[in-house]
């Protein structure tokens, strides 16, 4: 959400910076809206002001005998009464379309970030190790896991496509991956460990952006709720409508969870394998910080994630997403793509974003500065900034584990940092 005193003092430049995103804004029309509700608003004040002034002289001239004038000012009064009611439903309507029109915006791109209509104008920040060469022809993730105890024909037969059962040590391999990333999320950058709620109410979307406009990408059960497409929601959400003292910034939170996505918008991409799932494991990383911190917090979130794919021997590169490229929450993105040698491209495992105050005013999350202003009083509430990250998404990252650490016999080496979680298991071979 938008803090509607930048539509209201330079309409123009705000059309501008959306426009960047891609994104139309019509300043004229919203002048008129908004101003048509300020003046239902006025309206409403005066005629309530009116209201308490003559109900006052109503006594004055019934006490003073004048019946006839005491009558007129009560007819005036009930006269008033409907207009204030009109006025204030008026004032109400019109406050509600003013509502719809900035939940639907996107967040305002940083000076940084470049322009462009898609992933083409994606930008190249940072490279990671060398593209594996194994020595032989690398195959895909899922003509090698078959062997090795995944089974898309059975999920589809219970669940559909886009969903998969794992079996045996690539089952464990994969609880290993999600394990290894929430302790080293925990133990080497400090965020805490948080067991959220898979299911959550719409107004918890509504905070993060994924609502009123990504709904056909969710699942929602009978009763209203729905399923998290990311722990983002939980975890950011965990601070709405509070007040924080300034004193408990930074917040860092992670939580290693299934998503769910109904991926309406990415019908026929990907359908073979492990790359867009319906149901998957990913951690997330969130933080809750001060304004002028919310830079430096991003690169240090992406440099979390980063640290992730070093640790197993991943390659892989930092991309800035263009305008047109970034989630409507965003103002900057970094995306992480990891080297995949059966596909050879890199393919992406991590989306780190800053969305500066765009969530805090959807939630009403504000923090207490702790010092106090000249005067000695204490400082106004401002918005805090929230951030997201995945640390990293746990089916995408055993994918690209099978496909580095694959053996000419169709095998699947597991990576040193992953032993202890292992039970013994170096090596995942074929049944």
């Amino acid at each position: 959400m938008h803090d509607i005193r930048l539509l209201r003092d330079d309409p123009a430049a705000f059309a501008t910076a959306l426009q960047r995103r891609g994104t139309a804004f019509d300043a004229a029309a919203f002048a008129d809206l908004d101003g048509q509700r300020r003046a239902a608003a006025l309206a409403a004040e005066n005629a309530q002001a009116e209201r308490n002034t003559l109900s006052k002289q109503i006594g004055q001239a019934f006490s003073k005998g004048d019946r006839a004038g005491g009558e007129a000012l009560q007819a005036r009064v009930a006269d008033l009464k409907d207009i204030i009611a009109a006025e204030e439903a008026r004032d109400a309507d019109l406050g509600a379309q003013v509502e719809a029109l900035l939940a639907g915006l996107p967040n305002r791109a940083a000076a940084d970030v470049p322009e462009g209509a898609d992933e083409d104008g994606n930008v190249i920040v940072k490279h990671w190790g060398e593209a594996t060469d194994l020595g032989f022809a690398a195959r895909e993730h899922d003509d090698i896991g078959r062997a090795l105890g995944m089974d898309f024909d059975a999920a589809a037969t219970v669940s559909g496509a886009r969903f998969v059962y794992l079996k045996g040590p690539i089952a464990r391999l994969n609880r290993a991956l999600g394990q290894y990333m929430l302790d080293h999320q925990t133990q080497q950058h400090g965020y805490t460990e948080v067991a959220p709620p898979l299911l959550v109410r719409t107004e918890a979307l509504f905070g993060t952006g994924q609502l009123p406009k990504f709904a056909d990408d969710l699942f929602q059960t009978g009763d209203g709720r729905w399923l998290i497409p990311t722990a983002e929601v939980s975890l950011t959400n965990y601070v709405r409508e509070q007040i924080l003292p300034e004193q408990t910034l930074p917040l860092r939170f992670t939580a290693l969870t299934d998503c769910f996505r109904a991926e309406a918008g990415a019908a026929g991409r990907d359908t073979r394998g492990m790359i867009r799932q319906h149901q998957f494991e990913k951690v997330e990383l969130v933080s809750i910080v001060a304004p002028e911190h919310s830079d430096a917090e991003h690169e240090r979130m992406t440099l979390a994630a980063e640290s992730v794919l070093e640790a197993l021997g991943l390659p892989y590169r930092r991309m800035l997403l263009c305008t047109g490229d970034m989630g409507f929450s965003a103002a900057r993105t970094f995306d992480l793509e990891v080297w995949l040698p059966g596909q050879q491209r890199y393919r992406e495992i991590s989306s780190c974003s800053t969305c500066t105050d765009f969530q805090a005013r959807r939630m009403n999350t504000r923090f207490r500065p702790a010092t106090a202003d000249a005067a000695g009083k204490k400082a106004a509430t401002r918005f805090v900034h929230t951030l997201n990250g995945s640390g990293l998404a746990v089916g995408r990252t055993l994918v690209a584990v099978i496909e580095n650490y694959q053996t000419a016999e169709g095998a699947v080496r597991v990576p040193d940092v992953l032993l202890p979680y292992m039970g013994g298991i170096t090596l995942i071979e074929p049944a």
